[in-house]
C-alpha cells in the first residue's frame, strides 16, 4: 500500500510517521516551495503528548518547549476566576507542552526524513486535482510556476493541506470561504522575563477581548523564556466576510493592536510591554468552518485542518489532528481494503471533532470566562458571588471529556 499525503504540516507529519509505524508506504507533497518553520505559540495536551511519546518523540518535544504547568483564568481587569494545574502537576503521566508551532514542525520533519528517508517530502507541489479508479488514485501537481508535474500514483489520498484544503474544495466545490466569527487575533512571541511558575499560562478577559500568554521556549537566561502572546479583540460581526485571508505569515499593522492593550489588567505580566518588545507580530481572522457530512469520497479523504478547522480554544486544534493521524494509520494497518479504512477512519473521528468544533464556537473551556464577563462585565471581589465552583466545573471538565483531555488522567491518590 502507499498513501499520498497532501500537506507538511503537523496533520501530514504526523500521519506519515504513524503510517510509517505500521510499515504502510507514503509519501508528503507539499506546495511551499521551502519549508519554513512559520506560527508562534501552540500548546500540546497530556492525550496529544501521548500519541508523540509512542512514537519515540517525547524527548524532544520537552526539550523543544516548556512543560506547562499552571493555567490562570482572569477576569480582563485581573481578578482570578480559576487557577487548576496542569500536565503532570494535573495528575497525567505525561506532561503538557507549550512549544513554537514551527519548532514542532521542524521536530516533525527531522523525525520524517531520518525514519522514512530524505526525499519523503517533497516542496513545490501544488495539488491541482486527483482522478480514482478500483485500483487507487492518481494526484496531479503543479510547480510554483504553475507548469505540470509527473502525476504521482498511490492507493489512498490523504488531504493534510490546511484550511484552504485543495482536496476538500474539491469534494465540496460549493462550500466557499472559511468562516469569520468577527474576532481579529495579533500573536507574536519574544523572550521576556519568566513569570509564574515559569510553566505558567495567562488566558484573561472574554468573547469581546481576550489576552493568552505563556512561555514556549527556554531562554537565553535561566530567568526568561521564549513567550508568546495572544490579543484577540470582537472587530466585526460573527459571518461576516473576513477582511483577510487566514494566514499565519502575515505580518500586523500595529496601530489598531495598541488601541486595545489598555482594555486588560494584570499583576501576572507586563503585556503592553511585552508586546512592544516583540520584532515581528501578525494579525489574522479567527476563522473556523462549519462540520462536514464525510471526509471521505472512495480512496480520499481530510485530516486535520482540511477535514475540521476550528477557533484556537481549549489548545485542541492540532491536538485533533494528532489524533486523527494515529485513527487513520490503525484504521489502515487494520483494513485490508483502502476504501473500508477510509470509512472506518470517517466513522472514529468526524463526529467527535465536529463536536468539538461546535464547542469552540461557544468558547470551549473558555467560556467560563466569557460567561464571567458578562456577568460582572467590571469585575467582582468574589468569585463565588457571579460563578459557581460547580458550575465552572461543569464546563471545563464537559470540555475535557468531550475532547478526550481527560482520558490520561490519574489518580495520584490510589496506590
Amino acid at each position: 500500500m502507499k498513501i499520498v499525503i497532501a500537506g507538511a504540516g503537523i496533520g501530514g507529519l504526523s500521519t506519515a510517521l504513524r503510517l510509517h509505524g505500521h510499515g504502510i508506504d507514503c509519501e508528503i507533497h507539499e506546495q511551499s516551495g521551502r519549508l519554513r518553520q512559520l506560527g508562534v505559540g501552540i500548546n500540546l495536551l497530556p492525550h496529544a503528548v501521548r500519541e508523540f511519546a509512542e512514537l519515540g518523540l517525547l524527548e524532544r518535544l520537552v526539550e523543544a518547549g516548556i512543560e506547562t504547568r499552571e493555567l490562570f483564568y482572569t477576569h480582563r481587569l485581573g481578578h482570578e476566576i480559576l487557577r487548576k494545574p496542569c500536565g503532570i502537576d494535573a495528575g497525567f503521566a505525561l506532561p503538557q507542552i507549550s512549544l513554537h508551532r514551527g519548532r514542532l514542525q521542524g521536530v516533525l520533519l527531522r523525525a520524517v526524513r531520518e525514519r522514512l528517508g530524505a526525499h519523503a517530502v517533497k516542496p513545490g507541489h501544488r495539488l491541482t486535482g486527483f482522478d480514482q479508479d478500483s485500483g487507487g488514485v492518481t494526484v496531479s501537481f503543479a510547480d510554483a510556476g504553475g507548469s505540470a508535474l509527473p502525476p504521482v500514483r498511490g492507493d489512498v489520498l490523504v488531504g493534510a493541506d490546511g484550511i484552504h484544503s485543495t482536496v476538500r474544495s474539491i469534494l465540496f466545490p460549493r462550500e466557499g470561504p472559511p468562516r469569520w466569527n468577527g474576532v481579529t487575533m495579533w500573536r507574536g512571541a519574544t523572550e521576556w522575563p519568566a513569570f509564574g511558575t515559569g510553566g505558567s499560562m495567562l488566558i484573561a478577559g472574554g468573547t469581546s477581548a481576550k489576552l493568552v500568554a505563556y512561555p514556549i521556549g527556554r531562554g537565553r537566561r535561566p530567568d526568561s523564556r521564549l513567550t508568546n502572546w495572544a490579543i484577540c479583540v470582537l472587530t466585526g460581526k460573527d459571518g461576516e466576510q473576513p477582511p483577510l485571508r487566514q494566514d499565519w505569515s502575515r505580518l500586523a499593522d500595529r496601530a489598531e493592536l495598541w488601541r486595545h492593550l489598555g482594555t486588560f489588567r494584570t499583576s501576572l505580566i507586563d503585556h503592553a510591554a511585552l508586546v512592544a518588545a516583540t520584532a515581528e507580530c501578525f494579525e489574522l481572522p479567527m476563522c473556523d468552518r462549519d462540520p462536514l457530512p464525510y471526509w471521505t469520497s472512495g480512496r480520499g479523504t481530510l485530516l486535520g485542518d482540511a477535514a475540521h478547522p476550528m477557533y484556537p480554544m481549549g489548545s485542541n486544534g492540532a491536538g485533533q489532528a494528532i489524533l486523527d493521524a494515529t485513527a487513520l494509520g490503525a484504521r489502515l494497518a487494520l483494513h485490508a481494503d483502502p476504501a473500508e479504512a477510509l470509512l472506518a477512519y470517517q466513522e472514529a473521528r468526524l463526529p467527535v471533532t465536529g463536536e468539538v468544533v461546535l464547542r469552540n464556537r461557544l468558547g470551549g473551556p473558555e467560556r467560563v470566562i466569557d460567561e464571567v464577563e458578562r456577568r460582572a462585565p467590571e469585575g467582582f471581589t468574589h468569585i463565588g458571588d457571579v460563578m459557581t465552583a460547580d458550575e465552572i466545573d461543569a464546563v471545563v471538565s464537559g470540555y475535557a471529556t468531550a475532547t478526550g483531555g481527560a482520558r490520561d488522567q490519574v489518580n495520584r491518590d490510589a496506590g
